[in-house]
């Protein structure tokens, strides 16, 4: 069975990432690469990721107007990461631009597409925080209504809060795939994200991925958190 663990290292330098990858790289499936790490390290941060064999998830969220994240996009490509983030509300435009110039920069490289990821509704979101952007207060109305914009875009996967899984996969084709944040063990402290589930939980639930970040890079053993996690999937 494919490992489905992507470890974020959202540590402030490439120096500590690439311990905490090198750590924990045999227990798990791929490793996240979000803004603190990117905006520090520079593409070549992901260059020395892929270096050592892994995935990279480049979890940058992009959201402009379409020809810049075809552009974006395209350059991620070049990067050859697996899989990368964009907005859904940044509108069907935007996405279909994103996924195919995600497909004609890998076709021209003579690699595989990455996964162009839509991001829904933001874990450390809720129902008042909707409201106060001027959203309906129903988060699992917006996910659902961002989730079908984006699968009728074209995008074959989606990021979604542990909580939204199972709703979404009634409503979505069964090959989409839906890479899920907010997985926390219950021995952390409370933290920004509001919409959690254990790893078990939200595989069952129907996730494909596991984003899993402080349980992992905060542990006093990232390997053996990393560890206890997949066996836990067992």
């Amino acid at each position: 069975m494919r490992n489905p663990i992507i470890v974020a290292l959202d540590v402030p330098s490439a120096d500590q990432a690439l311990k905490l990858a090198e750590q924990v790289a045999p227990a798990v499936g791929a490793f996240k690469i979000g803004k603190e790490l990117f905006v520090a390290a520079g593409p070549d941060i992901v260059k020395r990721v892929r270096a050592t064999g892994a995935s990279v998830f480049l979890d940058l969220k992009f959201h402009d107007i379409p020809n810049t994240v075809a552009k974006a996009v395209a350059s991620a490509a070049r990067l050859d990461v697996q899989m990368l983030t964009i907005h859904t509300s940044g509108g069907s435009e935007m996405m279909r631009a994103a996924e195919k110039s995600a497909n004609e920069t890998a076709k021209a490289l003579g690699t595989e597409a990455p996964l162009v990821l839509g991001v829904t509704v933001l874990t450390s979101m809720d129902s008042p925080a909707l409201s106060e952007i001027g959203c309906l207060p129903n988060v699992g109305h917006q996910v659902e209504r961002l989730a079908a914009l984006a699968v009728q875009s074209g995008l074959r996967g989606l990021v979604c809060s542990p909580l939204e899984i199972m709703a979404l996969r009634q409503i979505l084709p069964a090959h989409i795939q839906l890479v899920t944040p907010g997985i926390r063990t219950g021995a952390e402290k409370a933290d920004d994200q509001k919409r959690t589930l254990s790893p078990r939980e939200a595989m069952q639930a129907g996730a494909s991925w596991l984003v899993v970040g402080r349980p992992i890079y905060a542990a006093e053993n990232p390997r053996a958190a990393a560890e206890s996690i997949l066996q836990s999937l067992a």
